[in-house]
């Protein structure tokens, strides 16, 4: 969903930003601007200020900056999207959807009502639990024995699903309401040879966990058995207001608390959540009984910049754990912390904290193994590196879990540590992951790539087959095989002996980007939130560049619109099927490109883009006088339009000048 950059700006002209944070922060009076308590790290004193006159916040002790659409996305936890739409909502303003037809309208319509209902009627039953944990000395006993104080069990909303297979029947008058089976609270059966449909409560005798979206609504529900009945927990099914890859156990109860800890526990319980609460750790969130994917670890990353993953130090935690590092690699930029806990394996952390005290949990916690270090145990795994054999194994066990990672200071360093290990150096190793792999047979007209060498491309090739040469993307420099033959450049292979020049038969996957269009669209993908410090000018040139650049950008601020600034490794996930797909791995293909740190991203790549931009705007302001030009003959407006494009023209060379 694209909203025009003229309604964001509408939009930000109407709100005021000292109402909306006002809402969050008690704010006073100081001066021009607004003061109070930073929201995003704790302090005692204020140094958080929200300019009225800018429409801006800013804290002097961390750092943090933005408008009202960022402050809604960075303390209340929403997608960009959410946040205009929050927004706009308040101010009574209607986000254009020209490009959506009267039957998508109608269906988003009809689909956002639907989820209110259902997040209405498991509130509804959300409130029947709780009714019914105070009727029951067992639930009630079950979390005393867990050490459950009646606060955190009120502030988690605990409650109790009763024996017998109705008894929602008595808070719902229509028990066959089918807006009970797509909450997941009733199960409808119709057995075999029978027409006759069955309904019970999915739900019974279990202790209840109410699972919320970060608005704090009503989504599912996690229930536990109070014996040994199985299986232990039950969760609800997917529905459209649940997803478990998405959604995360109490992180709208932790959300403030992540921020005064500077960091949050990932468990794996629904228990271990609540039982950190009370022993002192509200910053704790669980998995929904799934393994932790990376639209959890993004949501995650909107409160904090330190991840801990705690898990069970069995076999069975260390593969959790190895689930959960593929999905916070393409978060682990230079400025975020991501470690790995592993507990004795008797212990969860409820019982180590009983056991050992807070203090030695907190201490546990301080020590945790960073990502770095967990990624290269996980990549030596079952490897001999005594052997070559085994640090080959572990070189290539590295490379797909180090392609995953964001350029930076932290993925160079990470190649360097790779390359010690496998008694390699850095640019070798950096030089051996950016060969193309082995050939496959295809049609002529598709290109053919290998780095098979010439004696042996009989059994591949046949006379007047066209193929890559073997050091694709390299220097036409002549590549030799034991002396015996001789390749330049590409071209036919002719039979034994002979290579007959002709045409690349694709463009190299390495080496100078070709076009400033390559090399700004690597830019934005390396970096993609410079695109909010672009002007609509900028976005239209790029978002109107040809094929495949243009869909590329056009696809680019779609992702941020939807979730804002994102890691390149996120961005090429989501890119797998776009047509544009090969455009930017090839962009992004050089192992050895190091980003600038993202304390300077608005320093050298900022002045580099805008330095190519220009540029581009040059060029295509050019083509417009030629036109507006050719027009004037005919049209009375085109002589007015071609001065005001040479104004701009003179503009942009006047910046692009150097300094003399």
């Amino acid at each position: 969903m694209a909203i025009p950059q003229s309604f964001l700006q509408e939009l930000l002209a109407r709100a005021d930003v000292v109402e909306i944070v006002g809402r969050y922060v008690q704010l006073k009076k100081g001066g021009a601007n607004f003061m109070g308590l930073c929201p995003f790290h704790g302090e005692k004193s204020p140094s958080f200020s929200v300019s009225p006159t800018k429409q801006f916040y800013h804290c002097f002790g961390c750092g943090k900056n933005g408008n009202a659409i960022s402050f809604l996305m960075d303390h209340a936890g929403m997608t960009f999207i959410e946040a205009v739409k929050d927004l706009a909502q308040q101010y009574g303003m209607q986000i254009p959807e020209d490009e959506a037809s009267p039957e998508d309208r109608a269906r988003a319509q009809e689909q956002k009502q639907k989820q209110t209902t259902l997040t209405d009627v498991l509130e509804k039953a959300g409130e029947a639990y709780r009714k019914h944990l105070k009727d029951s000395p067992r639930a009630v006993a079950y979390f005393k024995g867990r050490g459950l104080s009646g606060q955190v069990a009120k502030q988690f909303g605990l409650g109790y699903a009763p024996e017998g297979w109705r008894s929602l029947a008595s808070v719902f008058a229509h028990y066959d309401d089918p807006l009970l089976v797509e909450s997941g609270l009733v199960i409808s059966n119709v057995e075999d040879g029978s027409t006759e449909e069955k309904r019970y409560d999915r739900f019974r005798d279990r202790v209840m966990f109410p699972i919320r979206n970060i608005k704090g609504e009503c989504i599912g529900f996690g229930g536990r058995v109070l014996g040994d009945d199985k299986p232990k927990y039950l969760n609800s099914p997917e529905t459209p207001v649940f997803s478990k890859g998405r959604e995360l156990y109490g992180l709208f109860e932790a959300r403030n608390a992540l921020r005064e800890a500077g960091y949050v526990l990932v468990t794996e319980g629904y228990m271990d959540v609540v039982a950190l609460a009370q022993l002192g750790f509200p910053n704790a969130v669980a998995t929904l009984g799934t393994a932790c994917t990376a639209e959890h670890v993004h949501k995650l990353f909107r409160f904090t910049d330190a991840v801990v993953f705690s898990f069970d130090g069995d076999s069975a935690g260390r593969r959790a754990a190895r689930k959960a590092l593929d999905a916070a690699l393409p978060y682990a930029t230079d400025v975020r912390s991501i470690k790995f806990l592993f507990l004795p394996d008797e212990h969860d952390p409820d019982s180590f904290i009983r056991a050992h005290g807070k203090e030695a949990f907190a201490q546990y916690v301080k020590e945790a193994t960073p990502l770095s270090r967990f990624l290269l145990e996980a990549a030596r795994e079952d490897c001999d590196l005594d052997s070559a054999e085994g640090r080959a194994h572990m070189a290539s066990n590295a490379k797909p879990l180090w392609n995953l990672l964001p350029s930076g200071a932290l993925k160079l360093q990470l190649l360097g540590e790779i390359a010690n290990h496998v008694q390699l150096g850095s640019q070798e190793l950096g030089a051996l992951w950016a060969q193309t792999g082995p050939p496959t047979k295809a049609s002529p007209a598709a290109g053919r790539h290998s780095d098979v060498p010439p004696d042996h491309y009989d059994d591949y090739a046949s006379a007047g087959e066209t193929w890559g040469h073997p050091l694709d993307g390299a220097s036409p420099a002549s590549w030799n095989h034991s002396g015996t033959r001789k390749w330049e450049g590409k071209g036919k292979w002719q039979g034994k002996g002979k290579w007959e020049s002709t045409r690349p038969v694709r463009p190299p996957l390495r080496g100078p980007l070709a076009t400033r269009a390559d090399h700004a669209t690597r830019i934005l993908l390396a970096h993609s939130g410079l695109w909010e410090t672009l002007s609509g000018e900028d976005h239209a040139l790029l978002c109107e560049l040809p094929a495949p650049h243009g869909p590329l950008m056009a696809w680019l601020e779609g992702q941020l619109h939807e979730h804002g600034p994102l890691a390149w490794g996120a961005l090429r996930e989501e890119l797998i099927g776009h047509d544009a797909e090969d455009l930017a791995l090839r962009l992004m293909a050089d192992p050895t490109i190091a980003s600038t740190p993202v304390s300077e991203v608005l320093g050298e790549s900022d002045a580099e883009l805008r330095g190519l931009l220009n540029r581009m705007l040059v060029d295509r302001i050019k083509e417009q006088e030629t036109l507006a030009i050719a027009a004037s003959t005919t049209d009375p407006t085109a002589l007015e339009r071609y001065r005001a494009l040479h104004a701009r023209l003179l503009q942009l060379e006047l910046a692009i000048r150097p300094v003399t």
